[in-house]
């Protein structure tokens, strides 16, 4: 926790289970996208608890947009969620845009938050390099955004990939700080969960890097609109050694493009890597390509099938949305009455 805030004793205790989480709509969606986010959201569905699910459009233009290619990407973004399983009957799906109370409780907590925090975020030293005084004050501030996202709706799970745990803890440091400034216990502590083998896809040239859209290569990446020929081709090409796959994970160390292919396989198999290696120690990547190939073809194909379709008819994605936004005004707007209230705002 920072600058020595104290958490609760019990925290959670009271609140409502509530998941959510979202992506951000600046680029196609990769296949770390779906193996670290969306697929996780879509079996999470199972569970007997209330899930929101955002494409998070005022995150993206933290930097520069091009309008149209924003409308797409966030019609795209959707498409991929409703391709991959979130049926938005059931779980709340919309784009953060159309929902105002993010924006204003986001300032709210920009007035809980520490400089010091800000910029201890690795994120905003990786996205605005050098040339700092360049950034916008969106990217700098953006995680204060991000806690309001969560806490908006109370929400006490957020599934991360782990490059985005950081921007939990800090969403838990300012609802702890709000909760002790104000003598409450109003917004949950809510706890990151990071599961599975491919919480974390790395570029398919580069083992060391993860899996980007903004990659210029790419071949580094499986797109989510790729098709089968594509697919197979990438990963036939894709970067590894010339030592057989060991037998256990402890053989992987060191090996970081044959570590991130046995992670793809276990994430789209929903095997853990141990038992992916019980099955394939011992094979060169001549014979574990074709069959990671097959594999990822078979699983990806028909969501990206889908996605072409459902872009087909935007004016009904984009029904889903504004549905998907009221019903999340709905536990978002008495939040931040209540929110405005303890701070001691009029009306």
């Amino acid at each position: 926790m920072s600058d020595a805030v104290q958490t609760q004793s019990t925290p959670n205790a009271g609140f409502t289970p509530r998941v959510f989480s979202g992506i951000q709509p600046s680029g196609g969606l990769t296949l770390g996208n779906y193996l670290g986010a969306i697929k996780r959201f879509v079996q999470q569905q199972s569970k007997p608890i209330e899930q929101i699910y955002c494409v998070v459009d005022m995150h993206a233009i933290t930097v520069w947009q091009d309008p149209e290619a924003l409308r797409r990407q966030t019609r795209e973004l959707t498409a991929g969620y409703l391709a991959a399983g979130i049926d938005p009957s059931s779980s709340i799906l919309f784009n953060q845009s159309q929902v105002k109370e993010h924006a204003e409780l986001g300032w709210l907590f920009n007035c809980v938050a520490r400089m010091g925090w800000m910029q201890r975020m690795t994120q905003w030293k990786d996205k605005a390099g050098k040339n700092t005084q360049n950034a916008s004050l969106g990217l700098f501030a953006y995680p204060s955004l991000m806690a309001a996202d969560i806490l908006v709706y109370h929400a006490t799970e957020v599934p991360v990939g782990e490059d985005q745990k950081q921007h939990v803890e800090l969403t838990r440091d300012i609802a702890t700080k709000f909760n002790h400034d104000y003598g409450v216990d109003f917004f949950p502590i809510p706890e990151p969960k990071i599961e599975g083998a491919a919480t974390r896809v790395m570029s398919l040239r580069d083992g060391s890097k993860k899996m980007s859209k903004s990659d210029p290569s790419d071949a580094s990446r499986i797109n989510m609109t790729d098709d089968a020929d594509t697919i197979a081709k990438k990963i036939r090409k894709a970067k590894t050694d010339p030592e057989a796959l060991p037998s256990e994970a402890k053989g992987l160390e060191d090996r970081p493009e044959a570590r991130n292919l046995v992670n793809i396989y276990a994430g789209l198999a929903d095997m853990s890597v141990d038992q992916v290696l019980a099955e394939a120690g011992g094979k060169q990547f001549s014979e574990f390509k074709p069959l990671l190939s097959e594999l990822a073809v078979a699983k990806l194909s028909p969501i990206s099938g889908e996605m072409s379709r459902l872009m087909q008819d935007p004016a009904e994605i984009d029904r889903i949305l504004g549905q998907g936004a009221d019903r999340a005004r709905e536990i978002a707007a008495p939040v931040l009455t209540k929110t405005k209230e303890i701070i001691g705002m009029v009306g």
